[in-house]
């Protein structure tokens, strides 16, 4: 149940995540080099001078994209109204400069929770946004695979014979190519983004959704239900999607759970090899990626805080997994 409970906290932290990040531009991409790489809990005053772009944007465009045109951020470490004049002294060289004495109003204490990472951004902001990845990437994914698995194993294990043959050949060679090269291929041809990683991934699940569905409808197609229905007269098409498929529902819940967590793990290998989601959309595996040689630099956590975000969102889906194969008694 915390398993549960913990993957619909994370997915309401991926659908409002533009509401809740502290950095609500688009991708949480607002740099400050000037505090690269701070520690958990840093504090700066920072002056926020706003666009001067008048364009309006929708509701519904910041809830999906965040704010295209944010307020340009300068840390600061003091200032002071002089001459009708604000004077601010910089962080980055302590220099000062000067802004209308109205931009007073625009200075404020931020306070970055997670830290900065190497880039000056908000690193719970990213990890915020980079959850609306990890989620989009286990839906769309397990989507494609079941399209696509459930009725191609149906086909083969209802009707057996050369078909089941020829569609077991395509499974064992699809099988035998090992997922992360075969996703690796699938997205340098469609190219690197956004999309193409979902589909990549998603065409690659579909094999272990059409074994499973095989090996029950093999099962199940014994049944006397199924033979009343041939009685009756009923199409094979119609006996497979109305009669058979229904009562085989509850292996198919259990490989959605596992290619929900695998679909994850895969989306964060290929950021981190660099073609998964570009920059500057957050992505975790990017940010280990950014981050990993930081460990031996004294700041781990800029690697360490994605990466547990990774491993707690599989763990929950893989213990959800194993539960509802326990209670739904699904036989291996």
């Amino acid at each position: 149940m915390f398993s549960f409970w913990f993957i619909i906290f994370c997915g309401l932290v991926a659908v409002f995540c533009y509401i809740l990040a502290p950095d609500n531009s688009n991708s949480a991409n607002q740099m400050h080099l000037e505090i690269h790489s701070k520690p958990p809990g840093f504090s700066v005053q920072m002056l926020s001078i706003p666009s001067e772009s008048k364009s309006q944007q929708s509701w519904f465009s910041v809830f999906m994209n965040g704010k295209e045109q944010s307020a340009t951020e300068i840390p600061i470490q003091s200032h002071s109204v002089k001459n009708n004049q604000l004077e601010v002294i910089k962080y980055a060289d302590g220099l000062p400069k000067d802004f209308p004495a109205a931009y007073k109003k625009y200075i404020q204490e931020k306070t970055f929770y997670l830290g900065t990472d190497k880039y000056g951004r908000d690193l719970l902001s990213r990890l915020l946004i980079g959850a609306r990845i990890s989620f989009f990437i286990g839906f769309i994914a397990v989507f494609i695979s079941l399209v696509i698995g459930i009725p191609i194993g149906a086909i083969a294990g209802y009707f057996g014979g050369k078909i089941d043959d020829f569609i077991m050949w395509i499974i064992n060679i699809t099988w035998s190519i090992p997922t992360l090269l075969l996703v690796i291929a699938i997205t340098l041809a469609l190219g690197k983004g956004f999309w193409q990683v979902f589909i990549a991934v998603g065409l690659t699940m579909w094999v272990e959704v059409a074994r499973v569905v095989r090996g029950q409808v093999i099962t199940t197609k014994q049944q006397q239900y199924v033979e009343a229905a041939k009685a009756l007269g009923f199409s094979d098409f119609r006996i497979i999607f109305k009669h058979i498929l229904p009562n085989i529902l509850a292996p198919i819940i259990v490989i959605s759970a596992a290619n929900f967590a695998a679909a994850i793990l895969i989306e964060s290998g290929l950021s981190f090899l660099g073609i998964g989601a570009q920059p500057p959309t957050p992505s975790w595996g990017a940010m280990i990626k950014n981050h990993y040689n930081y460990i031996i630099l004294g700041k781990p956590y800029l690697a360490i805080i994605p990466g547990l975000a990774i491993m707690s969102l599989v763990m929950a889906f893989m213990l959800i997994g194993n539960t509802l194969r326990d209670a739904l008694d699904v036989k291996a």
